[in-house]
């Protein structure tokens, strides 16, 4: 038995487009972003009031670097891991955790633009320094596609790196980065991919929520 505990435009879209990626059955519980994370029955098995959580052969996984791995050597066939001894496994890691550093910095932004109702709440200091820090993240990107793909083929780190530049769209232009945005169109294009993708409002009201000018 799998499955997946998900909102719409969280960190768990990298964990649902795995899924679809590997072509496995599972079952899919979707949440509102609300307090409903934090109250039971989902507080017993996250008591973080985090998503993902996969609950996958009787074991409960919550980290979606962990889950990618996990679901890689669970479904070898689908060819979107990197075994021990190859020679992409080192970089196979190295991206799919680096989507944990593009994503803290989309989620302080998050916080910032969407969370924070109030503009006496936010901080355009903050907006201003994390924005400018996601988009280093994303020179990274750039800097590391030498092909189609971040390896020689698509795998988990694409998924993982794609999810996480979806979300940075939101607050930087990825036009800016002229292969990160063929990359992009290439994942998009995905049937997998748009499967992921909420089928209705998420998190965000608009494309893109630049940072305040510091001088407001």
């Amino acid at each position: 038995m799998i499955r997946l505990h998900h909102c719409h435009q969280t960190r768990s879209m990298r964990s649902l487009w795995l899924l679809y990626e590997l072509g496995v059955d599972f079952e899919l519980l979707v949440y509102p972003f609300d307090k409903t994370l934090r109250e039971e029955p989902y507080r017993s098995l996250n008591p973080t009031g985090r998503v993902p959580t996969l609950e996958i052969d009787g074991f409960v996984i919550h980290e979606s670097g962990a889950i990618a791995e996990y679901l890689c050597e669970r479904f070898p066939d689908g060819g979107l891991g990197r075994d021990p001894g190859d020679d992409d496994r080192a970089a196979w890691l190295d991206w799919i955790h680096f989507a944990e550093t593009i994503s803290q910095h989309t989620a302080a932004l998050t916080q910032q633009h969407v969370a924070l109702y109030e503009d006496h709440m936010r901080s355009p200091i903050v907006m201003q320094l994390e924005a400018k820090r996601l988009a280093k993240t994303l020179g990274k990107v750039e800097a590391g596609l030498v092909g189609d793909y971040l390896l020689s083929s698509f795998s988990a780190a694409d998924i993982g790196v794609g999810q996480a530049v979806y979300m940075a769209g939101h607050f930087v232009e990825l036009a800016r980065f002229p292969r990160l945005s063929d990359w992009f169109d290439r994942l998009q294009a995905r049937p997998a991919y748009r499967k992921a993708l909420p089928g209705g409002p998420g998190l965000y009201a608009q494309d893109l929520y630049p940072p305040w000018p510091l001088d407001t």
